[in-house]
C-alpha cells in the first residue's frame, strides 16, 4: 500500500514539472488565456503528454489504493470514478487536442474527478484512522470542484468576449495568434489551477496516509 502511494505522489510530480517546463520551452502560448492542451500545437508535444500520463498515473494509482481501505458501496463507487479520471487523462495524453477522441479524454477525465473526490473525501473522513485529516481533506475536496466551476465560468466569459470581436467559437476554430483587444482572458489561469487542485487532492490523501 505504501508502495501505491509513494508511486501516485511521485508521477504527481513529475506530472506538475513537465506543465512547468512546458511554460517555459512553448512560451508562445500565453498561459492567461490558452489551455494547458493546446501545448500540443507546439513543438514539444512529447513533455505534454508525459504531463497527461503522469497525472492519470498519480490518479489510477490513488484510486487503486482508495479501493483497499475503503468500506463502504459509496466510496467504492467513488473510486470507480476517481479511476476513470485517471484513464481519461492517460487518454488526454494518447489523443491530443487535435484528436477526435479528445474531448472524450477530458469528459472522463474532469467530471469524474469531481464526483469521486466527494464520495471519497466525506467516506474517509469518518474513518478512525483519518480523524487528524478531516480539515485538509474537506478543503481540497471543495477546491477541486469549486476550481471546475471557476475554469467553467473564465470560458464562458473568454468565449464571450471572442464572439464580441467578431472571432469564431465553434468546435473546429482556430484560436487567434494573439489576444484581440477588449477580451477578458484567466481562462488559462483557471485550466492550470483545476490542474494543480486535482493533483493536489491525490498529494493530500497519500501524505496523509504515510505519515499516519
Amino acid at each position: 500500500m505504501d508502495l501505491l502511494v509513494q508511486l501516485s505522489i511521485g508521477s504527481g510530480i513529475l506530472s506538475i514539472l513537465s506543465l512547468a517546463v512546458l511554460h517555459f520551452v512553448s512560451s508562445e502560448f500565453q498561459p492567461s488565456w490558452r489551455m494547458v492542451s493546446e501545448y500540443a500545437l507546439g513543438k514539444h508535444k512529447w513533455l505534454l503528454t508525459c504531463f497527461f500520463l503522469f497525472w492519470g498515473v498519480s490518479t489510477v494509482l490513488i484510486a487503486v489504493f482508495l479501493w483497499n481501505i475503503v468500506s463502504s458501496a459509496w466510496a467504492s463507487f467513488g473510486t470507480a470514478f476517481l479511476f476513470l479520471s485517471g484513464i481519461g487523462a492517460v487518454m488526454g495524453g494518447l489523443f491530443d487536442i487535435n484528436h477526435k477522441l479528445h474531448g472524450l479524454a477530458f469528459m472522463l477525465g474532469i467530471p469524474t474527478f469531481i464526483v469521486g473526490t466527494l464520495l471519497e473525501g466525506y467516506h474517509i473522513i469518518h474513518l478512525d484512522a483519518w480523524a487528524e485529516a478531516k480539515g485538509p481533506v474537506l478543503v481540497i475536496t471543495h477546491v477541486v470542484w469549486i476550481s471546475c466551476v471557476l475554469m467553467g465560468i473564465s470560458m464562458g466569459v473568454l468565449m464571450s468576449g471572442f464572439k464580441k470581436a467578431g472571432y469564431d467559437t465553434g468546435p473546429n476554430a482556430t484560436p487567434p495568434k494573439k489576444l484581440p483587444d477588449g477580451v477578458i482572458a484567466f481562462s488559462g489561469y483557471a485550466n492550470r489551477l483545476l490542474i494543480l487542485c486535482y493533483i493536489t487532492w491525490n498529494f493530500i490523501i497519500g501524505y496523509y496516509y504515510l505519515i499516519f
